[in-house]
């Protein structure tokens, strides 16, 4: 596996040693899957939702064959069987035992195979009907399904299935999963309402189908200790006052704390203070203000005003209220309903319960919070 350029990785999975905690929420999944369970994992984004699942295939490497695909990108079925393809080829070497019989498979399929010219690896390609795109996606099930060593599939962003063309997607899927006995699923999600009523929702095919398990932010005293040790074991010095700065900015979004930490880490020096982050922190907002008037000019300006006023306060638990409509002169409930719709099929903002139970809307990038803070100060 490869190093990370600094202990701060943004993307990707570097393997334990880069990983923060998560021990209770891996206990659970490795679990589930000696259980011959599937899962359903939903998380807000930049929560640290893929690395867990990569985090937990790291430990299953040796006993399990592991497959991961994000699905986010596909509009079809048979879009979801190239990247089906590609996932499995593309993580077990056709040199290997298993390799040779999958590539045997998906040779049967008459691909277009190709290499990406950053990673090396097989990117696959199949053209089909959809009838034809189910088939062949059932094959590839069913020879994972007859392996000695039980099979683990990650689909990633599995909301996507939805917006397929091809409707009753979720029903076929549905179907052919609840036959298998040796290939369990990691059904995973960041839009939390629709994978919510895919699996709870007694009139939808999954309804209570898989064990449900939901992730939120890291504790902040061991985030705070894993990132002091990070840089201790580089010879650099920052105070838990300091990181806790870090932390509290960031919201303790793993993603853009993780971000920062790496903007510092490069910054040089052996003692990192609070003017070190908030250096590189002004430096990042700045970097992404084409990104934030962006947002502004792909909006109507109900719309925009409304993202920077709850942007601004962090949390609005009543986003029609007048005291909130008032303040940011958002002009009338009904325009902020449809404002709030819009904003939450864009995914630019979210809807999440507190301890209490009590629902309010949040922004999903946290960077553009801390840039309108600024600008109105």
């Amino acid at each position: 596996m490869e190093t990370p350029r600094t202990p701060f990785p943004a993307t990707g999975y570097y393997g334990p040693k880069y990983f923060c905690d998560r021990k209770e929420e891996l206990d659970q999944l490795t679990k589930n899957i000696k259980g011959g369970n599937s899962t359903t994992l939903v998380a807000l984004r930049r929560l640290g939702k893929t690395a867990l699942i990569k985090h937990l295939f790291y430990h299953l490497r040796s006993k399990y064959l592991t497959i991961y695909m994000d699905i986010l990108p596909t509009e079809s079925l048979n879009n979801m069987l190239n990247r089906l393809s590609t996932a499995i080829v593309s993580g077990h070497p056709e040199k290997s035992a298993f390799g040779k019989k999958v590539w045997n498979v998906i040779r049967s399929l008459r691909p277009v195979i190709s290499y990406d010219a950053l990673s090396g690896l097989p990117q696959v390609s199949i053209k089909a009907t959809p009838d034809e795109s189910r088939s062949s996606i059932e094959e590839l099930l069913a020879f994972l399904e007859k392996q000695p060593k039980p099979v683990v599939i990650a689909l990633d962003e599995f909301q996507q299935i939805l917006e397929y063309p091809e409707k009753q997607t979720d029903a076929w899927l549905r179907s052919i999963v609840q036959n298998l006995n040796n290939v369990s699923f990691i059904f995973s999600g960041s839009q939390q309402h629709l994978v919510a009523d895919m699996f709870a929702n007694p009139e939808r095919p999954f309804f209570r189908s898989t064990q449900f398990m939901k992730i939120g932010k890291l504790d902040e005293g061991t985030y705070r200790d894993f990132i002091i040790e990070k840089f201790k074991e580089h010879s650099k010095d920052i105070s838990g006052e300091v990181v806790t700065e870090i932390l509290r900015w960031t919201d303790l979004y793993t993603y853009y704390a993780q971000l920062l930490c790496n903007r510092i880490f490069l910054s040089g020096g052996k003692l990192i203070t609070s003017e070190t982050w908030k250096d590189e922190a002004a430096k990042i907002l700045k970097e992404q203000e084409f990104v934030f008037f962006g947002y502004r000019e792909m909006l109507t300006k109900p719309q925009w005003a409304l993202l920077k006023a709850i942007a601004s306060e962090g949390k609005v638990f009543q986003p029609t209220s007048y005291d909130f409509i008032s303040e940011h002169s958002l002009g009338n409930p009904a325009t902020v309903l449809r404002s709030l719709k819009s904003l939450m099929g864009k995914e630019m903002i979210y809807r999440e319960k507190d301890a209490e139970g009590n629902s309010y809307y949040g922004i999903y990038d946290v960077l553009f919070g801390r840039w309108v803070g600024r600008k109105r100060d």
